[in-house]
């Protein structure tokens, strides 16, 4: 948690859900918080919830259109 407020000094910051490393669009430790949470809500064994979540995010990820890089705008939303 030290580490955490360290790296992101703002008070803002302080309650962020992700850390300076990868930010708010790509943080492992928040996709791991998800893919539990995830597990739990369906039901599902570790493994079971891991392949579910990845076939969720493979549609996702084909649903808009496929492109590793997208646009976002100043607010963070895909632009």
């Amino acid at each position: 948690m030290s580490y955490h407020d360290e790296t992101l000094p703002a008070d803002g910051a302080k309650v962020a859900h992700f850390c300076s490393m990868c930010g708010p669009h790509f943080c492992s430790m928040k996709i791991t918080e998800d893919v539990r949470k995830f597990a739990k809500e369906q039901g599902l064994e570790d493994e079971a919830a891991l392949q579910a979540g990845m076939q969720a995010k493979k549609d996702e990820f084909q649903k808009t259109g496929g492109e590793i890089y997208r646009k976002i705008d100043g607010a963070g939303t895909q632009a």
